[in-house]
C-alpha cells in the first residue's frame, strides 16, 4: 500500500512538472511576441495600421497596457508604468474645394452612439462603449446603425490638461456677477469629457464689385414755437468701386452639439498649426459627429465673408446711414479642412437643472450658460432707473 501510495505521487509530481513546462513556453512565446513588437521601428502611420488590425489604442510596448494622449506633454502616456511616446504627425495640408464634391473616406472601426436625451452623437471606437452623455449627463445612450460620416484630414490636439480645464471653469464661474452668489461659490463642474468637434475651415480669395448710396447726417437751426432747434437732415452720395480680400481658415462648427455662436467665444484655435488626422490624438478622448456636411458649411462660410466684406467696404467711406449696397463677390482658389477642435465639454448643475459649459482645449477659454439670479437683476434694473432719472434732472438744472 505505502509503495502505492509513492507511486501516485510520483504520477502527480510528474504531471505536475509537465504542465509548468507547459505554462513556461508559453510565457516565452507570448514574451517573444512583444518583443518582437518592441523591436518593430516606430513609423509614422504604423499605430494606425496595428490599430485597423487589431485594436483602435495604442498599446504600451513596456507593459502592454492601453496608452491615452496626454494633453499637457503632447505624448501617448502609459498610465500604469509611466512609459511615454512621441506622436509623429506633419502640419495638416488644404485641400482642393473639388473633393467636397466627392466626400467619402469615414471612419474605420467605428460606431456612432447616440443620447435619447439631448440627441448628442458621439464617434467611438468599436471596442469602446459609450455610457454617459458629456453634454447634459443622461445614462440612456444607445448604438445607431448610422455609420460614421467623412472622415477629418486635420486635427488640433489638446494642449490643456482636465484640471487646469475645470481650474478655469470655476475661474469662469465666480465672474457670473449676475448668477446666484450660492452657485457662484460652490459651483463645480461635472464629469468633464474632452471631446473633438468637427468644424470645416474656408481660405478663399475673393473679388467684390458694389455699388449703393450711402448718407452722412448734417444739421440745421430752426425756430419752432418760438425755441431753436436742431433739425437733422441727410445729405446722400454715390459709392461705387471694387474691393479685394484674402480670408483664411474661416471657421464653421458641423455639429449640432455645440452653435456656431459658442464656437466664436471659444476662437481662436490656431488652426494654421493644425496636425494631420491620426487616431492618436484620439485615445482617451471622443468625437462628435458631423451633421453638417461640408457644401453647406461652405454656405454659411460665404455669408460670414459676405458680412465682412461689406462691413469693411463700408468701413471706407464715413457714412451715419445706408440706403442700399449691393455687393457682388467672386470666390477664387478655395480650398479648406476638415477638422477636429479640442473641447471640454461638461456642466454644472444647479436647482436640478443642468447648464452646460464648453473648454478651448488649447487656450483654456470657456464659454456657457449660468443661472441668473432675478434679484440681481431686479436691483439692477432700479439702479440703473435711479441714475437715468439723476442724470435727466441734472440736465434739466444745468443744462438747459
Amino acid at each position: 500500500m505505502r509503495q502505492r501510495g509513492q507511486e501516485r505521487r510520483a504520477e502527480r509530481d510528474a504531471a505536475s512538472v509537465v504542465k509548468q513546462c507547459k505554462k513556461n513556453k508559453e510565457e516565452e512565446r507570448i514574451m517573444a511576441q512583444k518583443n518582437a513588437v518592441q523591436e518593430e521601428p516606430m513609423q509614422e502611420g504604423a499605430w494606425e495600421a496595428a490599430e485597423e488590425k487589431h485594436t483602435a489604442v495604442a498599446k504600451c510596448r513596456a507593459c502592454g497596457a492601453d496608452m491615452i494622449y496626454d494633453a499637457e506633454s503632447g505624448e501617448l502616456l502609459c498610465e500604469h508604468c509611466g512609459s511615454r511616446v512621441a506622436i509623429s504627425a506633419k502640419t495638416s495640408e488644404e485641400q482642393a474645394f473639388e473633393r467636397l464634391m466627392q466626400e467619402g473616406g469615414g471612419w474605420e472601426d467605428s460606431h456612432v452612439f447616440r443620447c435619447e436625451n439631448c440627441g448628442a452623437q458621439e464617434i467611438l471606437d468599436k471596442l469602446e462603449i459609450a455610457k454617459q452623455c458629456p453634454f447634459c449627463g443622461a445614462t440612456n445612450i444607445v448604438e445607431t446603425e448610422e455609420l460614421p460620416k467623412m472622415r477629418p484630414n486635420a486635427i488640433v490636439p489638446f494642449r490643456v490638461g482636465q484640471k487646469q480645464a475645470g481650474a478655469q471653469v470655476k475661474t469662469w464661474v465666480r465672474k457670473r456677477l449676475f448668477a446666484p452668489q450660492k452657485f457662484r461659490k460652490s459651483a463645480k463642474p461635472e464629469k468633464m469629457k474632452g471631446v473633438y468637434m468637427p468644424a470645416f475651415s474656408f481660405d478663399s480669395a475673393t473679388t467684390s464689385y458694389y455699388s449703393g448710396v450711402l448718407g452722412k447726417y448734417y444739421y440745421v437751426t430752426k425756430r419752432v414755437n418760438g425755441r431753436t432747434v436742431q433739425e437733422r437732415r441727410i445729405r446722400y452720395y454715390n459709392v461705387s468701386g471694387s474691393y479685394e480680400r484674402f480670408f483664411d481658415d474661416v471657421l464653421i462648427q458641423a455639429s449640432g452639439t455645440i452653435s456656431q455662436q459658442s464656437l466664436n467665444k471659444l476662437q481662436p484655435f490656431q488652426t494654421n498649426d493644425s496636425r494631420e488626422y491620426t487616431k492618436e490624438y484620439l485615445s482617451g478622448y471622443t468625437a462628435t459627429q458631423n451633421t453638417k456636411d461640408g457644401l453647406a458649411c461652405w454656405e454659411e462660410a460665404k455669408t460670414t465673408i459676405d458680412s465682412r466684406i461689406r462691413s469693411e467696404i463700408l468701413s471706407k467711406y464715413n457714412c451715419d446711414t445706408v440706403s442700399y449696397l449691393n455687393v457682388s463677390t467672386q470666390y477664387l482658389n478655395i480650398t479648406y479642412k476638415y477638422i477636429l477642435l479640442p473641447v471640454y465639454v461638461g456642466h454644472c448643475k444647479w436647482r436640478q437643472k443642468l447648464y452646460n459649459f464648453f473648454v478651448n482645449g488649447l487656450s483654456g477659454k470657456v464659454t456657457g450658460k449660468a443661472p441668473v439670479s432675478p434679484v440681481k437683476v431686479a436691483v439692477t434694473v432700479v439702479v440703473g432707473i435711479g441714475v437715468l432719472i439723476g442724470l435727466y434732472f441734472l440736465w434739466r438744472t444745468f443744462g438747459g
